[in-house]
């Protein structure tokens, strides 16, 4: 974050936006992996509008790593910047790592103070509430394989497919590139062999859910605004990450190299 930036600061920003602000309010921190910051303000956006009028949401961009995230070789180049950037923050009610890969998110857990929820994780589960059969449409073919692996993981297997639409996830942010019919029509494919509801896997088509669930008159779950709905629930019942195996601190010792500010100073 930059000069001025920090809990003090978000407070100040709270107050001005919210006179009845009394420090109160349950504060989301949102990390785009990435670094196009026109795509954090559209996951921005879709988080505020679904967000409780006491939930305050601060969207920011990676300061390090690649422009969008297309398969394993992006994913851990943006894992330093994601961390970095929840580092920044540390004063917050929950965070959400807003990339469908849930990039880092382990290690994001491991080393964040307060609850982390990947957009993945949480669109599937809200998806698993309201449908049986669910598809999940994607940019780039190359990131099928990675979201199957996710899917897997999750518990999902059995109820939910992944397909991609082959757009490019910068495409997303250009006029006339032809990538919302795109999406469309891979939607349609997946609904007519049997889908119930489309997770939508990609968090820069974020603000296309719900016309999409009007056009196709079926459930079109956001992993962003899933996943502030989760945000909220774990902050408004005080759980954070549990310390106990697997998300226990990281052990202190020393990094070298480019990633040496990166090392644990405390474990617990």
């Amino acid at each position: 974050m930059g000069p001025g930036s920090g809990p003090g600061r978000w407070r100040e920003s709270c107050a001005s936006r919210h006179p009845s602000y009394d420090g109160a309010m349950t504060k989301i921190l949102i990390v785009n992996p990435n670094t196009t910051a026109a795509m954090t303000e559209t996951i921005g956006a879709a988080a505020r509008a679904v967000a409780a009028a006491d939930t305050d949401i601060v969207a920011v961009t990676s300061a390090m790593g690649p422009v969008s995230i297309e398969g394993y070789y992006d994913e851990v180049f943006a894992v330093p910047g994601l961390i970095q950037a929840l580092m920044n923050v540390p004063d917050v009610d929950a965070a959400i790592i807003a990339c469908f890969d849930d990039t880092g998110l382990d290690a994001a857990r491991t080393a964040a103070p307060f609850p982390v929820v990947g957009i993945c994780e949480a669109a599937l589960v809200t998806a698993g509430q309201i449908a049986k059969r669910i598809a999940v449409v994607t940019t780039l073919p190359r990131s099928i394989v990675p979201l199957e692996e996710l899917v897997r993981r999750y518990g999902y297997a059995e109820r939910a497919q992944v397909t991609a639409c082959d757009v490019a996830v910068l495409d997303l942010e250009k006029p006339g590139s032809g990538a919302e019919a795109k999406l469309e029509a891979e939607i349609a494919r997946a609904l007519d062999k049997g889908a119930e509801a489309i997770v939508l896997g990609c968090a820069g088509m974020a603000e296309l859910a719900q016309n999409l669930s009007r056009k196709f008159g079926v459930p079109v779950v956001d992993g962003v605004a899933a996943a502030v709905k989760q945000a909220e629930a774990l902050a408004g019942l005080k759980l954070t990450t549990s310390r106990r195996g697997s998300y226990a601190s990281p052990s202190v010792k020393n990094y070298t190299g480019l990633l040496e500010r990166f090392a644990p100073k405390t474990s617990g």
